[in-house]
């Protein structure tokens, strides 16, 4: 499948669910690298364009990097395991997701190796049933938020290892905390949003709207690629 800019790849900026229609604003930024601070990055690039009652959603993989949560793929040895376990997963046009020995591995080390292994085991049977994609169910949303290097993902990240972000819930309070104190009152979603579906891994907002969130970004608008929008607004139009 081609990735192609945010401009090209045909998703509307306006959205309808259930008779509403949203507006979806993806923000370009510079690329983020491992380290950076979160907040100057909001600040910077999606302060001027939030207006109060707007959702400001940021990516798991962009504030992942701001934790330090992303690793040089060559720096991370995997053991027998992960090797074996990591030639059984579907690779897909998306990403590799755990189907690379380094990927697996960080997994394991994410979630354990007891939780993967029941993971493995509950896949192979459903399997059986003609059910897929039960693996990264029972393992859980840290092992289905690792990304690994490769296309479409953009440099440097390309080479690298990428976790889940840690504390969700808190980071996401923290960012709407952040924006109050420049006089901006918006939510704030933390999401892993990709062309197969997509999670709100953390939020200020309460579960059913998290579900209304998933379904506004369900054609990822922001893309995956190199369209550099790490950020985005979420505006209901009426």
């Amino acid at each position: 499948m081609e990735h192609r800019p945010y401009e090209e790849r045909n998703r509307p900026r306006e959205y309808e669910v259930d008779g509403v229609v949203y507006e979806r604003y993806p923000i370009k930024t510079h690329v983020v690298l491992p380290g950076e601070a979160l907040e100057p990055v909001v600040e910077q690039y999606g302060l001027e364009r939030l207006q109060d009652g707007d959702w400001f959603f940021m990516t798991e993989k962009m504030v992942a990097a701001t934790q330090g949560r992303a690793y040089p793929v060559a720096e991370v040895k995997a053991r027998p395991l992960a090797v074996r376990l990591s030639k059984h997963v579907i690779k897909t046009p998306w990403g590799v997701g755990l189907g690379i020995p380094e990927t697996m591995e960080m997994a394991i080390r994410e979630v354990g190796t007891v939780r993967i292994l029941v993971a493995a085991a509950v896949s192979v049977v459903s399997k059986l049933f003609g059910r897929t994609g039960d693996f990264y169910r029972v393992a859980g949303k840290k092992a289905r938020g690792i990304d690994g290097p490769g296309y479409p993902t953009i440099p440097p990240f390309d080479e690298m290892v990428v976790l889940t972000a840690a504390e969700p819930y808190a980071v996401c309070a923290r960012i709407k905390e952040f924006l109050a104190g420049k006089g901006k009152d918006v939510e704030v979603l933390l999401v892993d949003i990709n062309d197969l579906g997509g999670n709100i891994l953390g939020s200020t907002v309460n579960p059913e709207q998290e579900k209304l969130a998933v379904r506004v970004l369900k054609d990822n608008p922001s893309g995956q690629g190199h369209e550099a929008t790490p950020l985005g607004i979420i505006r209901r139009l009426g």
